[in-house]
């Protein structure tokens, strides 16, 4: 090789190092600006309380603001697919709910984004027992007593969206007790509340953590559990199965995503961060009071358990028979 090949090879060499400084800083200095933090359904709901209890503690950790954006509607997947088109740089995540991700892939002949691949599992939040919970003037106090509106055809229940949990669990009751009990989807879990409480809407298969004020305050019953064992935050409440209702166990689960391609380093420091976050004994009681229970995950071994949630929840939903509204 000449000599003024190789200098040229040499000057090559120190340029592209010099290029890579920038990405190499970059990185290492993550997080040096605002963070945002999607939640994909409309404020009150239960992934905006989530986003909201997490935002502020970020932000202690970090340094660096944390903001919560709500991009609601058609189920959430307005919010999620936004995510999945960001920049994978570790300045926009998701709250996610596992509707839009486990439920929607079945549900939907088309979506913006794949539920399995164009995101990074960064960890799991939490996961609870739905409720199936009624307005307290409804004159449904039992579960018997929803069976027995249900069959004068004249009975509605709310969701937080066509392709949620919420609306999902309901279409496995109608399944599970023979009864076509009508759909109305809400655009979130708050504006299905206040309706919920108002009395527009007598029914509803929700989550605890947005309920639980209106249930102390009275506004509210809570009839059953969705999951197969009862709930810590409400003992003397039974599970469907043991009101006499065979067939549904259901526990969604909420979690913090990042787009695909999000550095392992970003995804890495970040779950170190929500899992201690997780773990602090005031976030514990205050999740524990509102039925809801910490979920401890590392990145893959969350991945791994969505794979397995995205099969469980498809077969869900083609048993229901659940259509979009």
């Amino acid at each position: 090789m000449s000599l003024t090949l190789t200098r040229r090879l040499a000057a090559l060499f120190a340029l592209a190092g010099v290029a890579a400084l920038p990405a190499a800083h970059a990185k290492d200095t993550w997080p040096d600006h605002q963070i945002t933090i999607v939640s994909p359904y409309a404020p009150g709901g239960t992934t905006d309380i989530l986003a909201r209890l997490l935002a502020p503690r970020l932000q202690a950790k970090f340094g660096q603001p944390i903001v919560v954006e709500n991009r609601a509607g058609a189920g959430g997947n307005i919010g999620t697919a936004y995510v999945a088109k960001s920049k994978p740089d570790g300045y926009t995540f998701l709250l996610a709910a596992s509707g839009p991700i486990v439920i929607a892939g079945t549900l939907y002949k088309t979506l913006p984004y794949r539920p399995d691949k164009d995101f990074t599992a960064v960890s799991p939040l939490a996961d609870t027992n739905f409720v199936v919970a009624v307005n307290a003037k409804s004159g449904l106090n039992s579960i018997q007593d929803v069976l027995t509106k249900a069959k004068t055809g004249d009975l509605s229940f709310g969701s937080a969206g066509s392709g949620t949990p919420q609306h999902i669990i309901g279409e496995m009751f109608n399944v599970a007790t023979k009864q076509k009990i009508q759909h109305i989807p809400y655009k979130g879990s708050g504006p299905l509340l206040n309706d919920l409480v108002g009395g527009q809407v007598p029914l509803a298969f929700e989550n605890p953590l947005p309920i639980m004020q209106q249930v102390k305050a009275g506004n509210l019953k809570v009839l059953a559990v969705t999951g197969s064992k009862r709930s810590a935050a409400l003992p003397d409440v039974p599970t469907l199965a043991e009101a006499g209702i065979k067939g549904v166990d259901a526990k969604p689960w909420y979690g913090f995503l990042g787009p695909a391609g999000l550095p392992d380093s970003i995804t890495t420091r970040m779950n170190e961060a929500i899992q201690e976050i997780l773990a602090s004994p005031d976030v514990k009681a205050q999740l524990a009071s509102l039925g809801v229970e910490p979920m401890v995950m590392k990145p893959r071994e969350y991945q791994a358990f969505m794979e397995k949630d995205i099969v469980k929840w498809g077969a869900a939903v083609k048993a229901s028979g659940a259509t979009v509204d």
